[in-house]
């Protein structure tokens, strides 16, 4: 962990934008993809994965990288803050302003993160005992990103998508 102030902030910088790039040449790829243009879909996923390369060695400098329990508590912090204070705001500002795209996206992501939250707590427990969580298949709506484990739902309790459209992450 680096013991200057200015380096640390520099490095949380980086690490953000480095982040947000491998998340945005993902969603590049898919379009990329969907349009035909499959050379250009690899070149955004392999570049993705440098930045992604690029912000693990940046979080590495930082110290933010511990064990398993270290993580999953690190994970349960960040999904509460989510839930408590930032989706929230960002929820009642855009609904404030009139943007009901903005109002939608927070509100779907808000309820995801609250399920998140508890599995997390779950597995820190777990990891805790130095067990593997038991886990079923994962499910995650595509659209809202509502998160089920063991069987998909009929349809998506938050935005309606049907269950057969739901990814699967399989035990």
């Amino acid at each position: 962990m680096t013991e200057h102030t200015m380096t640390t902030r520099f490095l949380e910088d980086a690490f953000a934008g480095e982040s947000q790039a491998h998340m945005k040449y993902q969603l590049f790829a898919d379009i990329a993809a969907k349009q035909g243009m499959p050379n250009i879909a690899r070149l955004f996923r392999a570049i993705s994965y440098a930045e992604l390369v690029h912000a693990r060695n940046h979080l590495k400098a930082l110290g933010d990288m511990g064990d398993t329990a270290d993580n999953l508590q690190a994970a349960v912090d960040g999904e509460t803050f989510e839930i408590a204070e930032m989706y929230p705001v960002y929820q009642q500002t855009a609904r404030m302003q009139g943007e009901e795209q903005a109002e939608r996206a927070t509100h779907y992501a808000l309820e995801a993160e609250k399920i998140h939250a508890e599995l997390y707590r779950q597995a820190k427990e777990a990891a805790s005992e130095n067990e593997d969580l038991d886990l079923d298949t994962v499910y995650i709506c595509p659209v809202c990103g509502h998160t089920v484990v063991g069987n998909a739902p009929d349809c998506c309790p938050i935005c309606g998508v049907k269950g057969e459209r739901f990814t699967s992450f399989e035990a």
